[in-house]
């Protein structure tokens, strides 16, 4: 089982804390929301002015960067230049030699709105641009696409070289979707996976550290190996943007090493 975080849990750390700490707890790869509180991976210096020190340090260290995460919401008319933004990170993945990019309908994890047309639109410009590079974009269940069915026709419509970020907690979590359900429409178009845990308290939602919620995590990981998913298991702790969150990145990521091995 291939284990990686999203630095979106410790958003201020530098790239050396970040490998190091993968390196340390077993973790195979990381996934790149933020370095050194830097959000946008095409300014982090680590990728432009220090870029052949990030790669000697992965491959010196035998860490992945598993996907390059965008912020870029492809349903809101106010995000104008998500394609501009989306394309930018191809072209750096291309050069990391990085699997995966994400892309979202919109900025929230749940449904708030957005034009499914214009995110169609914008998507199909972003794949025609990845064409020949290795980068897979891939889209979140997140916003819009909170229905499985509803992604499941979406991704089916644009082809060749779309793909599913199954983030596990958002469909189940903001649309009582049941995990058989999502796990039936997307099957093989699910490319990567986002795991975290959560409970309802007084009406919202409080994140939790691995196997303290109630997100049924082992029905989740059980129905990927059922339809045969070998990609990576990313943990995302979402402390960039949630406060509430005060546990140090050291400790979540030890716990969610230490939650998973039981699914080796």
């Amino acid at each position: 089982m291939k284990l990686c975080f999203s630095t979106i849990g410790c958003p201020d750390w530098s790239l050396k804390e970040i490998v190091a700490t993968a390196k340390d707890l077993g973790y195979s790869g990381i996934e790149i929301r933020s370095v050194g509180g830097e959000v946008d991976a095409t300014k982090m210096r680590e990728f432009t002015d220090d870029f052949d020190k990030t790669v000697a340090l992965l491959d010196r260290t035998g860490i992945k960067i598993a996907m390059l995460s965008t912020n870029c919401a492809l349903a809101n008319h106010n995000d104008d230049t998500a394609v501009e933004r989306a394309t930018a990170y191809v072209e750096l993945a291309k050069k990391l030699g990085v699997e995966f990019i994400r892309v979202m309908s919109t900025d929230r994890p749940y449904f708030d709105g957005g034009d499914i047309e214009l995110c169609k639109k914008r998507y199909a410009q972003i794949l025609d641009y990845a064409k020949g590079s290795g980068v897979t974009v891939l889209m979140e269940t997140n916003g819009l696409f909170l229905d499985s069915k509803t992604l499941s026709d979406f991704i089916d419509e644009e082809g060749e070289g779309a793909g599913v970020l199954w983030d596990t907690h958002h469909p189940y979590r903001y649309n009582d979707e049941p995990i058989s359900v999502t796990i039936k429409n997307l099957g093989s178009r699910i490319k990567y996976v986002h795991l975290k845990d959560s409970v309802i308290e007084k009406g919202k939602v409080a994140y939790k550290l691995m196997g303290y919620g109630d997100i049924p995590l082992e029905q989740i990981i059980g129905a990927l190996k059922d339809v045969g998913y070998d990609g990576y298991y990313t943990f995302e702790w979402v402390k960039l943007w949630n406060k509430d969150l005060v546990e140090d990145g050291g400790i979540v990521f030890a716990n969610y090493a230490n939650y998973m091995s039981r699914f080796n």
